[in-house]
């Protein structure tokens, strides 16, 4: 079993510690924080754990896809007296987090569809299969069963993006070709568990969309011109040498990205002000779609930097998908999104811009 302590080395302003630790069932938690962590282990779980699923290539779409019959068991709501994200405390209930209290945490998802021993799959004839190789992480952004990207603070979101940068090296050093954070925020998005928190998967192969991007910075397409034009008009705010805007080619109603001004190919790229930026604007953007909708917005949320290799140019970006065309109307991924890929957006980015600027 493994448990120590390092500093780690980011561009992230001040010193960010991480507690490598390795549970009893086998499973990696990374406890991240301005101090090290050192408080004892309380209870654990002990559970058996599927080593991910399979992939199968659609012939059509171009796309491989994970099958993962074992997450039909995930968590699923829990009341709050069971959390499985909180700290454990003293005589209460066991959960994923060991300890009793913690700054940010990282742990290994007990329901991966991703996992670096994935079987090989049985040979369907006519069908390409692979094994689900990768892994899937929840990262869990507080011990507080509350709180959002904005709530959380400014420190707080740059101790996130350190945990951020530290796990995209190590998921690229183990051989991951693409690395996505993420979070599903909201029951309109799926989320099944309250508690605020992330997802980070490393993918063996770069998925559809990802690819379609590589390849078009390595045409010469030039976000960095792109978001030049678009500020003013369709800004939102700029924080050391970032910038938040919603994107003139919107898929979704009040969508936003934020990114560097300058090429960056992903946040590990960044200088310290930049970061600072970042973490600044994640908690502005989120700030502006509560305030906007007056109730907590559901939202996918994600990183999209370069992969492991061949993503030289490649301009990174964090892009926000809120699932609300108005306060309580949703933004439904129906027939022509799903089937075409083809989206209708109900909400000029023209008139999303005005109205978040507003708040």
């Amino acid at each position: 079993m493994s448990d120590t302590v390092t500093p780690l080395d980011t561009p992230v302003a001040g010193d960010v510690f991480r507690r490598s630790f390795t549970k009893a069932d086998g499973r990696m938690l990374y406890l991240y924080g301005r101090e090290a962590h050192s408080l004892p282990v309380q209870t654990q779980q002990d559970d058996d754990i599927a080593t991910g699923g399979e992939l199968r290539f659609h012939p059509l779409r171009r796309e491989w896809n994970i099958y993962a019959a074992h997450r039909q068991n995930r968590t699923f709501k829990p009341s709050a007296s069971a959390d499985p994200l909180a700290p454990t405390m003293a005589g209460g209930p066991t959960t994923e987090i060991p300890f009793e209290d913690f700054e940010l945490a990282i742990f290994e998802n007990k329901f991966s569809g991703l996992h670096p021993l994935a079987p090989h799959p049985p040979i369907l004839d006519g069908i390409d299969s692979a094994p689900a190789t990768g892994k899937c992480e929840v990262i869990v952004y507080t011990p507080e069963a509350e709180g959002s990207l904005h709530t959380i603070g400014q420190d707080r979101r740059r101790i996130l993006i350190a945990a951020w940068i530290d796990r995209y090296r190590a998921m690229f050093a183990e051989g991951c070709e693409y690395v996505l954070p993420f979070e599903n925020r909201g029951e309109e998005v799926g989320a099944t568990l309250h508690h605020p928190h992330g997802q980070i998967y490393g993918f063996g192969k770069v998925p559809l969309v990802q690819q379609a991007a590589i390849d078009a910075f390595a045409s010469g397409y030039d976000l960095a011109a792109e978001i030049a034009k678009a500020q003013p008009d369709y800004g939102l705010g700029e924080a050391g040498g970032l910038a938040a805007f919603c994107p003139r080619f919107a898929r979704f109603p009040y969508e936003v990205w934020i990114a560097p001004t300058e090429c960056r190919a992903g946040p590990w790229d960044c200088n310290e002000e930049e970061l600072d930026g970042l973490a600044t604007l994640l908690g502005d953007v989120t700030r502006r779609y509560d305030a906007l909708f007056g109730r907590p917005t559901p939202y996918m949320f994600a990183l999209h930097s370069a992969p492991r290799q061949g993503g030289d140019k490649y301009h990174f970006t964090a892009q926000f998908y809120p699932l609300l065309r108005g306060p309580n109307r949703v933004k439904y991924l129906a027939s022509v999104e799903q089937h075409t890929g083809v989206f209708t957006v109900d909400v000029m980015p023209e008139t999303a811009v005005e109205a978040l600027r507003a708040v």
